[in-house]
């Protein structure tokens, strides 16, 4: 394991704002679903044919599954621009950011399981779902079961929120009927118990033995399902069996097994999950059987931007024409990607074509463009005016402007917007927007909204990097990742006393092309000075004194360590900025990226937001960075937050599980990455004193061991409101049956806690117990859970339940059926796994390392 610093700064910002999801329920059916194939697959129109079989085959499953009330309608496959075939169209608001399915080479070489990226709530959508070429192609089929089935079963995690109802972490448990079983729903499902090791061409079985320590069966055992089955539940368990058609209700839900669903969903089935969504509310059954899906073939090409810039004279407040033209600059020489057609429109009371569309080759279209920015703000303000002028220059080159994007940068407000909005969404461009200061047009959020565009936020503090950063966003999510250009550096000061402003920039080994270095001033231009990792002096640095900016392009690949610089500013007091980025120093080799979310557009006091990161190398999360996120507010107010992933009020996905016993793992040297996470809004927030709205959070992470009479139990702290400051107690229960302690946990044996002092929130708790006497009689386990009441006597949720076992129970081989002969007829078994496993999202702190695992698909369910 690799230990080392690593910093990832997310910016977030007050106002409305990111994009809406393009799939849409018309009468029964699923319009606008994308299927996106990544730039990294390489061309093969096989690979078109056998999603199209996938899609109809799921459909059709799909709206039995569902009672008759869902199929998918219309689907759309997004083809990389790389392959050759031209004969299809060209998208309008469709991007892989928008993508319900990816197909991808695998996560991990080797490892082609399908997972959806959830780590939302129950109940609510995921991210989406990743597919490799090879399983949509049938070549997995042995392994995880019919694509279509598969899809079903994915679905039902990205579009419901619904877990699966199996857990590798947890594959068998003890029953109420003192026999140990499988973890699955529903109970019906039979099967046998079995140790199953291969080593060359030689295979082992044998009976499960009991662990001494677990009262369950060992580690290596497995859960082998009958080929032969009656049993229609459960798509969440196991799609792959030929009987299973239906998802578990709430009369055959299995709720004691500790299944992910179960653990997530407070013990409701999955269908009732499904039930209670907007979905299923908005829908009633159909009796005709569904058509077929139809389906759009749409191909990345060349893109198209056209900057739409205010220049009104709400613009010449604070500073705003300067600052926008320095963000512009930096958006143009660095951030869009070579190939790409961009044009120039300024606007106020008329519109004006600054740049008709030039196609980026070199650094000389670059600066060619840099000559098109407003050099003056004065007069009203007509926004559609520099939308239709828009339209007129991407025309000139592309008689449709479907897939074209236009970058709306406003201050003003502008009565007669909405004159224009119909025209907006039949376009078929995407309209993003930065809105400058607290005045900007609200209207122009919801064309943002309904182009499928992003839509940002910046305060007018000098020092706020927010407008350069939203540009830098822009950048294009549809080429390879290698093009992408990565955020290093963003920071900016306001300097009185002391004039200097020092730093460091950490260039890792997955970047380093390409590197870029932006420096602005508001009064005069500061010394800069830079060295590289050797200590080696990297000036030239060119100067725009009328833009009061400086920049740096490093040639070739930048080394590898750790940049330094340092500014003095020359007038006092002074702002100084830098912003640093760079690409991918090898095609072949993905760089390390940071996403950042809120859990929501919009929310109303006190509903709580969320702030979600994720890192990647690939599509490997990375696990353990040190995350701060910086939430500006409208008026320029800063919060600072650190983001963890200690456990402590986190909601975690399925991770997938290590085929062997130890992680492999690749050393990972240190990094640092910055990015922008949109806008959000937050209504009715009263001015005047409160009293305590929030209480501790859940606690997700309880862990419990015995030795002899004594019990431990560790978690981590949660705080007096959420994951913040001091819970005043902890009220822990005990019960020998689960069902009960989740069910009636006021009602459970209460341990004596006098002597437990909570720590501060999201440190490491543990105590010890003697668990005296259970009511319940013939008990064989031990459950445990917490409840933690703040100041105010507001309680958390009931944790997650811990058990230690009392003594060693019958080993039963066979859950649900009798199996007398322990060798195992292998063509009697089926040959088939759960379909899901789900990444968990890295919202991650302290040492970080990077997980290459060898996964085993769902050990506890595959065949041999």
């Amino acid at each position: 394991m690799g230990f080392f610093s690593s910093v990832l700064l997310l910016v977030l910002h007050l106002l409305q704002g990111s994009r809406t999801s393009l799939v849409q329920l018309n009468a029964n059916g699923y319009e606008g679903v994308l299927i996106a194939i990544d730039p990294a697959v390489p061309e093969d129109e096989t690979l078109i044919t056998e999603i199209k079989d996938m899609v109809t085959t799921a459909s059709t499953f799909l709206f039995e599954a569902t009672e008759k009330r869902f199929f998918f309608k219309n689907v759309s496959i997004l083809i990389p621009e790389s392959w050759k075939n031209t004969q299809y169209k060209r998208p309008k608001h469709e991007s892989y950011k928008h993508a319900d399915v990816i197909v991808a080479p695998p996560t991990v070489p080797g490892r082609d399981e399908p997972y959806t990226k959830q780590f939302t709530a129950c109940g609510e959508k995921a991210e989406y779902i990743h597919f490799t070429p090879d399983f949509v192609l049938g070549k997995k089929q042995n392994e995880f079961g019919p694509p279509g089935r598969a899809l079903v079963h994915e679905w039902a995690h990205l579009r419901w929120g619904v877990f699966d109802e199996y857990n590798d972490d947890e594959p068998f448990y003890m029953a109420k009927s003192k026999k140990i079983e499988a973890t699955r729903c529903s109970i019906d499902i039979t099967g046998i118990n079995r140790v199953y090791k291969c080593q060359e061409n030689n295979c082992v079985t044998r009976t499960c033995r009991v662990d001494a320590n677990t009262k369950l069966y060992e580690k290596d055992c497995q859960f082998f399902p009958d080929k032969h089955q009656t049993e229609k539940t459960s798509i969440m368990f196991m799609q792959g069996i030929d009987s299973v058609s239906m998802f578990c209700n709430e009369k055959n839900h299995n709720r004691e097994a500790p299944s992910l669903q179960n653990k997530k969903c407070d013990s409701r089935s999955t269908w009732e999950v499904i039930s209670n969504s907007e979905d299923f509310k908005g829908t009633v059954p159909i009796a005709a059987p569904p058509p077929p899906p139809v389906f759009s073939l749409l191909k990345i090409s060349e893109r198209i931007v056209c900057l739409v810039l205010d220049k009104s004279e709400s613009m010449g407040n604070h500073n705003r024409l300067n600052r926008m033209n320095q963000a512009v600059k930096y958006f143009l020489l660095q951030t869009i990607e070579n190939g790409s057609w961009v044009g120039v429109v300024d606007f106020d009371t008329t519109a004006h074509i600054k740049s008709k569309l030039i196609q980026i080759k070199s650094n000389n279209e670059r600066r060619k463009l840099l000559e098109s920015l407003p050099t003056e703000a004065s007069g009203g303000i007509s926004i559609c005016s520099g939308i239709e002028s828009a339209f007129q220059v991407i025309k000139e080159i592309y008689p449709q402007v479907d897939g074209s994007e236009i970058i709306l940068v406003v201050a003003g407000e502008d009565k007669n917007i909405r004159n224009c909005m119909d025209r907006v969404k039949q376009s078929g461009a995407i309209i993003h927007s930065i809105a400058l200061g607290p005045n900007a047009d609200p209207a122009v959020t919801e064309m943002s909204a309904v182009t499928g565009g992003m839509h940002f936020y910046t305060t007018d503090q000098s020092e706020s990097r927010g407008l350069t950063d939203a540009l830098w966003t822009f950048g294009s999510g549809n080429t390879n990742s290698s093009q992408h250009s990565l955020q290093l550096e963003s920071k900016g000061l306001m300097l009185s006393s002391n004039p200097w402003m020092n730093g460091t920039v950490t260039i890792d080994s997955t970047v380093g092309k390409d590197t870029f270095c932006l420096v602005t001033w508001d009064k005069q231009p500061p010394g800069i000075s830079l060295w590289d990792p050797s200590g080696t002096p990297r000036g030239n640095f060119t100067v725009d004194e009328d833009s009061k900016m400086a920049y740096l392009s490093i040639p070739g690949t930048a080394k590898v360590g750790v940049w330094t610089y340092s500014l003095q500013a020359k007038a006092n007091p002074e702002t100084l900025t830098i912003t640093v980025n760079s690409r991918a120093a090898n095609s072949a080799v993905p760089p390390i990226t940071v996403n950042a979310k809120m859990n929501k557009d919009t929310s109303s006091f006190p509903s709580p937001m969320i702030v979600y990161a994720e890192i990647l190398q690939g599509y490997i999360p990375i696990l353990g960075a040190s995350v701060t996120a910086f939430i500006e507010s409208d008026n320029g107010e800063t919060e600072v937050l650190e983001l963890l992933d200690n456990g402590a009020g986190e909601i975690e996905g399925n991770p997938p599980r290590p085929e062997s016993d130890e992680d492999t793992q690749t050393d990972l040297e240190s990094f640092t990455r910055i990015a922008s996470g949109g806008a959000f809004v937050i209504s009715n927030v009263s001015k005047l004193p409160l009293p305590d709205l929030y209480p501790p959070s859940q606690i997700t992470d309880l862990e419990a061991t015995s030795d002899e009479d004594e019990i431990k139990i560790t978690w981590t702290a949660p705080g007096d409101d959420f994951d913040v400051g001091t819970v005043e107690q902890y009220i822990i229960r005990i019960s020998g049956s689960l069902l009960d302690l989740r069910d009636n946990f006021d009602d459970a044996l209460q341990i004596n806690t006098s002597a437990l002092l909570p720590s501060e929130a999201n440190t490491k708790e543990s105590f010890a117990f003697k668990p005296g006497n259970l009511s319940e009689e013939n008990a064989t386990h031990i459950f445990i859970a917490i409840q933690s009441v703040d100041k105010s006597n507001l309680t958390s949720k009931v944790s997650n339940i811990a058990q230690v076992a009392l003594f060693t129970p019958e080993a039963d081989p066979s859950p649900g059926k009798s199996h007398p002969n322990p060798r195992i007829n292998i063509s009697a078994l089926v040959l088939l796994v759960v379909g899901s496993v789900a990444v968990v999202s890295a919202i991650l702190s302290a040492t970080i390392c990077i997980l290459k695992k060898k996964r085993n698909a769902i050990r506890s369910k595959t065949g041999f």
